[in-house]
């Protein structure tokens, strides 16, 4: 188990690698650069990127015991065709109509070069803050029997909290890693992370990526692929 609060992770002592993903929601240039969209919107994308070694820690440790590593990235169609009025109205007003931030034909759209990808990682694209509106998200995760999903990305706030609670409405037992998370508010940051703990953990459990390392460093690593499992000859 994962030593969290309130209550230990998962709850029922259950921890299986096969079922648990770890999500790593929209560490992309577009957040973390000082060029990208955040920082053109006035926030310091430094405490952001400062959460880079403890993600990266955690998708090794995640990979080497065979939990699943899916990342997520937000952006909107080059062409803006999936863009609402209001979105365009919002993008005007912050000064962004007429650049390419937030849109997957422009360099801030990829994940940043220094975040730990994998070719065996699941990549999801969205528009909204949620990763589960308007994507196969659930699908993947059904598909592969997971129902265990550990929370890291930016920002606590906005995307990954959105996305923890619509996962939580949809049954998958969540838990956030206070540590692996970011914001440019420190006060929106610090609330989302106190949100999780109400109500006896209405949105999950809360913990800090050391708490998960050690946790999963009590399963046994996965064995590496043969050569033929691997299709390589």
């Amino acid at each position: 188990m994962i030593s969290a609060r309130p209550f230990s992770y998962p709850y029922d002592g259950q921890l299986h690698p096969e079922s648990t993903a770890l999500l790593v929601i929209d560490l992309q240039e577009d957040f973390l650069s000082s060029s990208g969209y955040f920082a053109r919107s006035g926030y310091d994308p430094t405490p952001l990127r400062a959460i880079l070694p403890a993600v990266n820690a955690l998708i090794r440790k995640a990979r080497s015991v065979g939990v699943q590593v899916i990342h997520t990235r937000q952006g909107y169609r080059g062409d803006l065709a999936d863009m609402t009025p209001y979105e365009k109205w919002r993008r005007q007003r912050a000064g962004l109509e007429g650049t390419d931030v937030l849109l997957r034909s422009s360099p801030g759209f990829q994940l940043v070069s220094d975040l730990d990808v994998s070719a065996d990682d699941i990549i999801v694209d969205k528009t909204c803050n949620s990763a589960f509106t308007y994507t196969d998200l659930e699908h993947i995760l059904r598909a592969r029997g997971i129902t265990h999903l550990l929370f890291s990305g930016c920002t606590t706030d906005v995307c990954v909290h959105t996305t923890l609670r619509e996962a939580c409405d949809r049954n998958f037992q969540c838990l956030t890693i206070a540590d692996a998370c970011a914001s440019g508010d420190q006060y929106a940051h610090d609330a989302a992370l106190h949100m999780v703990t109400v109500e006896n953990g209405i949105f999950g459990a809360l913990t800090d990526s050391q708490a998960v390392l050690d946790g999963l460093s009590s399963l046994p690593e996965k064995a590496p692929l043969s050569i033929s499992e691997s299709g390589n000859v």
